[in-house]
């Protein structure tokens, strides 16, 4: 007995034709019961994707006659594009679903407190730093004032005594500012303050201020912009008696109880006479108050604080102050250099650089 004769091969046109048939009785029913958007997209490459049903299909067009293909082409893309507007229409349908279950919802209550717990910032450590400062001047009898920041040059330079080819009166040294000839510069230091107070009141007055300065100075230890505190006291009867008491309270207050403290000669344009201000250093210091000497205090036992002295009669005759009745005392410390010391930051520009990382620690 003769084996049964295999069927006639199907012809690739009817083949195409069946499957297009398949596959539009099952696509929208797909799309329809797709519940949201990555369900019908995922419903959509299973006809369309690079393995869909459609692209096998299509795979066909090969073995179809040339005569048939521009009729067969057109019904297969008419079909791919009924297939892209059923999937349009469903994506739109459920975005307004989506966007219909929202408005009839229960309403947000945006007073609630968010999922995710953020940290809680603090004050930067040169703002922690100086808040100290000025504290301990505030107790001490001082009056906080402000300053500007950019200043003409007789209160930053002429009015304190400054002598006109001083080098920080260069360009190279100080920020100038263009401004319609007048001479104005970013401040160099806080001493402004003092000007411009002992201009516009009378003695007797204690002040302290605090603000940023600016000087074209760039290394590990020197910042283009820094911070200062600038304080001064005029009365009658003023002498280095009372600066030193003075800068002693405010030394123990900072550094603690018992922190030794030396004055060493030095000049500034306005003060006469000026001196240094150097306190025992903190960083090697021994349970019996001796200090060993370690890198920061470069091994003397010291750390130089601030500048100070008592104001030159010159600076009083400037701001219209009788220099023969009243006397008075300034002086000036960074708050930066203050704030590495107390939180052994090793590099200034560390306190600049906004790193999360680096400031979290304070």
């Amino acid at each position: 007995m003769s084996a049964p004769a295999d069927p006639a091969p199907k012809s690739p046109v009817k083949a195409i034709e069946e499957g297009l048939g398949k596959l539009g009785t099952r696509f929208r029913s797909a799309f329809a019961k797709a519940p949201n958007e990555p369900a019908l997209r995922q419903e959509h490459a299973k006809i369309l994707g690079k393995k869909g049903e459609l692209t096998l299909v299509l795979a066909l067009m090969r073995d179809v006659p040339a005569a048939d293909r521009p009729g067969v082409g057109a019904k297969v893309n008419a079909f791919k594009d009924e297939v892209e507007a059923a999937f349009e229409a469903r994506l739109r349908g459920l975005a307004r679903a989506s966007r219909e279950a929202d408005l009839r919802g229960r309403p947000h209550d945006l007073t609630l407190p968010g999922r995710v717990e953020l940290g809680r910032g603090h004050a930067h450590p040169i703002m922690q730093a100086r808040d100290e400062l000025l504290g301990i001047f505030r107790d001490l009898g001082f009056v906080v004032a402000e300053g500007r920041e950019v200043e003409l040059e007789e209160n930053n330079f002429t009015k304190l005594a400054f002598p006109p080819d001083h080098p920080a009166t260069d360009m190279q040294d100080s920020f100038w500012v263009d401004d319609a000839g007048a001479r104005v510069l970013l401040r160099t230091h806080t001493s402004n303050v003092q000007i411009r107070e002992m201009t516009r009141r009378a003695p007797p007055m204690a002040v302290v201020s605090a603000g940023a300065v600016y000087r074209r100075d760039d290394d590990a230890t020197h910042s283009p912009m820094f911070h200062q505190i600038e304080g001064f006291m005029v009365d009658e009867r003023v002498s280095m008696a009372e600066l030193k008491g003075v800068l002693t309270a405010f030394a123990e207050r900072l550094y603690g109880a018992g922190t030794p403290v030396r004055f060493r000669p030095s000049y500034f344009p306005f003060v006469e006479p000026g001196a240094e201000l150097d306190v025992g250093c903190v960083f090697c210091k021994t349970e019996g108050g001796a200090r060993a000497g370690c890198r920061v205090c470069k091994h003397t036992g010291w750390l130089e604080v601030l500048g100070c002295g008592m104001i030159h009669p010159e600076v009083f005759r400037h701001c219209g102050i009788d220099a023969e009745k009243y006397t008075g005392f300034a002086f000036g410390l960074g708050i930066d250099r203050v704030a590495m010391l107390k939180y052994g930051v090793p590099n200034i520009k560390l306190l600049f650089e906004n790193d999360p990382r680096f400031l979290e620690q304070f």
